[in-house]
């Protein structure tokens, strides 16, 4: 291969940044994506990303160093592919790799000697070299490991979060063979600072499901503390901020109304369904899934408690709900727990409407295709009053506390986002 130019493919929450890190240190980066509104928009110069700028586009689309297509011919101009699209579960939690085995048989066509493939998609391990260099070897006519390289590299974007700096995360890398791990070490060490080479590709792709599994045994045993002290009296906001004055010894994670994102609700699924075909069981993940995906019914239970105060109930009660994004600050809704929560309340007779600056439309989804449409209200002082209770589903930093903390008749917080304003107020429930 002469060309030098970087390919990667899906230009989402993971494909973009990394799209951009390429560019901004020299490279010239081709992005794909089935979906022509991302390819026309990166053409235009703007972003679809909140916490990405138009104006960093822009400048990498001007200087020629970025450009997107919907043409996977194409990948036969780029040097190196990175495949950066979603995994997702099927209904019976088993791993969805239809996106990435599509993206394998779409490039595979097109393939060159020479060239390396890198995924970036968290998977169980094996499926790099198993699955995917089965439809890339199918599909090309040519073996990996002797005519292109395959490697996996693990993506450790956390959106929203102004530490996550795609240039500074040190980078996974993991190979097929010495050789592709050598040709990924090379791609990657244009454009990230820090590199760590693993043995295998099943190596790589085991240590992203340890980060993330880390994060959900943990979050689900605060939820679970959560729930425990609450009956107690006592506040788990309150004993995790004095817990981590500790200097060694503790790592604070916090409790909310259940696990949203891409990663977290999804990816250590993807070792139990694989940890069966070896015979063994992840009793700590599944306990650490049913510990989290109850906590949407411990908030509604606390709804219950709040308008019952009132003499309500549920039913015939209208709330408003703030926060659709999954975490405080994006505007990525996927698999946020409030879509859980609005479909539950409505189920027991609620009239639910929601505010979230950054999600002002409700964009279609897989799981929750019946709310594509709904718009975000324009939250305000005359307006709150005409609701039963405020729920706070996600913890925005553009949302107004104080103006819902003056003008809320009843407040359920998941995130502990209003304890500042509203504290010891009768009016004021924890979740």
């Amino acid at each position: 291969m002469t060309s030098s130019t970087i390919g990667i493919i899906g230009l989402g929450y993971v494909g973009l940044p990394l799209s951009l890190q390429f560019a901004r240190t020299g490279s010239v980066v081709l992005g794909f994506d089935i979906d022509a509104a991302k390819t026309d928009a990166l053409t235009a110069g703007e972003s679809y990303i909140l916490h990405i700028s138009a104006e960093a586009v822009k400048a990498q689309r001007d200087a020629g160093r970025l450009s997107a297509t919907t043409d996977f011919s194409r990948v036969r101009e780029c040097e190196a592919v990175i495949i950066c699209v979603p995994t997702p579960l099927a209904k019976q939690r088993e791993p969805d790799l239809t996106y990435v085995l599509n993206t394998g048989r779409a490039i595979a066509p097109h393939l060159q000697r020479g060239q390396l493939v890198v995924l970036e998609s968290t998977t169980y391990p094996g499926t790099t070299d198993t699955e995917l260099r089965e439809v890339l070897e199918a599909g090309s006519g040519l073996k990996a490991g002797a005519d292109f390289h395959l490697a996996f590299s693990p993506e450790r974007e956390d959106p929203g979060n102004p530490q996550s700096d795609v240039a500074v995360i040190p980078k996974i890398v993991g190979g097929l063979t010495a050789e592709c791990q050598q040709h990924a070490l090379a791609v990657y060490g244009r454009a990230i600072k820090t590199l760590v080479p693993v043995e295998s590709c099943r190596v790589a792709e085991a240590v992203k499901l340890t980060e993330n599994i880390f994060r959900a045994v943990n979050i689900a045993m605060v939820n679970e503390l959560k729930v425990v002290y609450a009956a107690m009296g006592i506040d788990i906001w309150d004993v995790i901020d004095a817990a981590k004055t500790k200097p060694f010894g503790f790592m604070p994670f916090y409790p909310g109304p259940g696990l949203g994102g891409h990663c977290i609700p999804i990816d250590p699924f993807y070792l139990t369904w694989k940890a069966r075909e070896y015979g063994q069981e992840t009793r700590f993940i599944e306990l650490a899934g049913e510990v989290n995906t109850a906590m949407p019914a411990y908030v509604i239970q606390r709804v219950g408690e709040a308008l019952a105060t009132t003499q309500q109930t549920i039913s015939g009660s209208r709330i408003l709900m703030i926060g659709i994004a999954y975490k405080a600050n994006v505007d990525d809704d996927r698999e946020s727990p409030a879509y859980v929560l609005w479909e539950m309340l409505e189920q027991a007779g609620a009239q639910v409407d929601y505010h979230d600056p950054h999600v002002p439309v409700i964009r279609p989804s897989r799981e929750h295709a019946h709310f594509a449409g709904r718009k975000s209200v324009t939250l305000g002082a005359d307006m709150l009053p005409g609701y039963d209770l405020v729920l706070v589903a996600t913890n925005h930093q553009a949302v107004d506390a104080n103006l819902l903390a003056a003008h809320a008749r009843l407040v359920v917080d998941s995130r502990n986002a209003l304890s500042r304003q509203m504290k010891g107020q009768p009016n004021y429930f924890k979740a």
